[in-house]
Formats: structure tokens, sequence, C-alpha cells
């Protein structure tokens, strides 16, 4: 039960704030800080963090922190005074693209970064078509909800918005690249010219799909010969959460024209950005303004820097392959057992692990991933669920996750699971 304190916080939210505001679990967590995988709440209870990809390298690292305290008791100021900030780092994080990505436009937040990615597009190809998958998130502001059907069931589709079918490595319904394909078709038919192919690089949204077999690449193609982009969102799936690359779209061998950048960027300060070909940002330029008075700000420079130089002095990229690996397998073991487990899939530290209630009809088990995701917060471990019936649940914890975590989560799971019979 909630202790009065927190019911108290509970009830002045309810007033203070929208009711667009939402909390996760029935009985609402309410953490008082943070230490790389763990959450503390104001009785010092640690709770093991399995889901928040914000908090990287790990919650409150100290080379970030040093890095904000540092630099806010300097300077902060836009980007229109010349500061070296924000050319490191551009210079640096580019170097971890292939070459023709090589020039970056910086946000505060991932929204941002698509929405700027769908201008671009739209001022490259001239025409307004956009594609995403059918239970797609890709952002909050208003042309960024027009492509996120996953934020309100039954939402009209706008008129320029077309949904595919995501990669279903599962139930294999559908077929990806002739889902594109028949959405280009229609766009044609209706005088649409495409614009994009926008795409999370691990169909996170959608149920967590990691395809690996060229069906983005051939997507990607097919969308460019119709005169539009291949937009990779990397706001989940990037900065090497996926272990065997750094961005997700590297397992599927295509390079996007434009890549979109956010959460986990900056360690939980709002950083963002869009990576793309010169060639487009030169356009876009000559064409229209842009300015953003906080993205890529010298704080929030200076923070991403200390993200992106940690993840390589950690090699958290290869500790995210080996913990994944470690983590899947003891997954496996744990649907021996368990029949309710129906698939497990994703890469590195980025798995879902889809229930069902009955692995021949792979009935979706949407009331049991919900009794999981509480009776795990309630066992102190921290996850979520996913997908359009919310029956995959969503492991994607910091990439300091190591194997002795993945044993506690997979303990604890196991009595979770031992508990709804």
């Amino acid at each position: 039960m909630s202790s009065p304190a927190t019911a108290e916080l509970l009830a002045r939210r309810e007033r203070a704030l929208g009711a667009s505001y939402r909390l996760f679990y029935e009985e609402p967590f309410a953490p008082v800080r943070g230490e790389g995988v763990w959450l503390y709440d104001k009785d010092n209870t640690p709770y093991l963090d399995a889901y928040n990809n914000v908090a990287s390298i790990g919650h409150c690292h100290p080379a970030v922190v040093a890095a904000i305290a540092e630099q806010s008791a300097q300077l902060n100021t836009h980007t229109r005074y010349l500061h070296p900030s924000i050319v490191d780092y551009a210079e640096d994080l580019l170097s971890e693209f292939p070459e023709p990505l090589d020039n970056m436009t910086m946000t505060c937040t991932g929204s941002e970064a698509n929405d700027l990615a769908l201008r671009i597009a739209r001022c490259h190809s001239g025409g307004t078509g956009i594609i995403v998958t059918r239970w797609a998130y890709h952002g909050v502001t208003s042309a960024l909800a027009e492509v996120s059907p996953s934020l309100a069931t039954g939402l009209p589709t706008a008129s320029h918005v077309r949904l595919v079918d995501a990669p279903d490595s599962y139930r294999k319904t559908g077929d990806f690249v002739a889902s594109v394909k028949a959405a280009l078709q229609d766009m044609q038919a209706q005088g649409i010219k495409p614009a994009a192919l926008l795409v999370d690089s691990i169909f996170s949204s959608d149920g967590v799909f990691s395809p690996a077999n060229g069906e983005l690449a051939a997507a990607a193609q097919c969308v460019r010969d119709a005169g539009g982009l291949y937009i990779a969102d990397e706001v989940q799936p990037g900065f090497g959460r996926t272990g065997g690359q750094r961005w997700g779209f590297a397992r599927d061998n295509v390079i996007p024209d434009l890549v979109t950048l956010g959460k986990p960027m900056g360690n939980g300060h709002p950083v963002a950005a869009v990576v793309g070909r010169s060639a487009l940002f030169d356009q876009f330029g000559r064409q229209q303004r842009y300015f953003n008075t906080y993205g890529g700000n010298p704080v929030s420079c200076r923070a991403a820097h200390a993200v992106l130089r940690v993840l390589r002095e950690e090699d958290l990229q290869t500790n995210a392959r080996q913990v994944g690996d470690y983590l899947k397998q003891g997954l496996q073991e744990l649907a021996e057992r368990h029949p309710l487990i129906g698939d497990i899939r994703g890469e590195g530290l980025f798995i879902g692990v889809e229930l069902v209630t009955d692995r021949h009809t792979q009935t979706p088990a949407t009331a049991c991933a919900a009794a999981i995701v509480n009776g795990l917060r309630r066992r102190q471990v921290l996850i979520s669920a996913t997908g359009p019936k919310a029956n995959v649940l969503k492991i994607r914890p910091p990439l300091v996750f190591a194997k002795e975590h993945a044993d506690l989560l997979l303990e604890r799971l196991d009595q979770t699971l031992n508990d709804l019979g």
C-alpha cells in the first residue's frame, strides 16, 4: 500500500497536472535518488531498473554529473555564439557514423529531432507522404502525433500518413517490404508524393523486432526510388544498446538518409539530434530557417560528450551484447517451465518477451503482462510492457546492467510467473 505521503503527492499531482500525465504501475513508484542500475525510494529501498534507457550509462554517472556542473558554472548559451563544445561533440559523434552521414543538427528532444527530420524530408522530396508502422511511436508534437498511432487507439490516420506491418518474426503475419510497396502505390493513386519512411530500428512500440534479413534495406530503396528518404529513429535502439552495433540500422546493413537521436544521448539531460548527409542539410538550410534556443547549448554538449566517452571507455556496447545474450538464455530457460512465455526476441539489452495464453493460437496474454509488470514492481524490479496488445514485456535496462543483475531479474520474474500459476 502507498504511504500517506505518497498518496498526498499523488492527489496534488492529479490536481495540478493535466489528465494526459500518466504513471507506471498500479502502485505508483516514487524514487528519490539513483545510482547505476538502481533507483531508491525514500526508505532507501533499492529497485532494480530494468527499463530506463534514458540513463543509458547508469543513473547519475559521475562523469556526466561533473561535466554538467562544470559547464553550468562557466557558461550556458545558445548556438548563435561561437563555442567549441558543439563542434567538438559533433566531430566526435559523427565519427561513429558511416561516412555519408557527415552533418548534424542538435535539438532538445527526440520529438524535435523527428519533427526536423520530417521537415528536411519534405523539403528534399517536395512531398508530404509519411510511412510508419501500425503501432509506431515517434514523438509528441502535432506532426509526430499524426505518425504515432500508439498514442491513441482509434485515432484517425492523417490523409498523408500510411501505416505498414512491422516485420513480426513471431507471428509472421504480413510482409514489411510488400506493405511499404503497397503504401507507396496507394499514395500514388491518391496523388500524394512520398516524403519519408520513418522507422524505429528495433520496432519497440510494435513489440520489439530486430530484422537482419535485408528488409529495412529493401524498404528504404523502395521509398528512395519513389523520391522519399529513409529516416532511422534511433532514439531508443541507438548508442550501442543492441550490442552488436552502435546503431540499430547497422544490423540490417543499410545506411539511412537521416538518423534521429535522443533519450540516452545525455543520460537524462535533454539533448537530441538529427544526423544525415550534408547535401540534405544544405538544401534545407537554403530554403528554410531552423533555430533551437537550447539545442546544442554548451551544457547539453558537454553532457552528451561525457556519455559518448563513457560508452567507449567502459565498453558498454560489448557489455550490452554479452549480458543481453546471457539474459536471453536465462529467459529461454524460464520459457521451458512457463508456457505463458511465447517468444523471446530483441538484441543486446533491448529484449521483448511476448506472453500468450496459448502457444498454438498465440493469443496475447495482456492481463498477465500487466500482472507481471506490477508483480515485479512489488518485488523491487522495474520493467514495462509494449506492443499493440501490451503483452510484450519490455526489458531495456541501463547499459551497465551486469550478469548479477540479470540473475536477480530472472529470479524475481520466475517467482512472479509462479504466482500466476
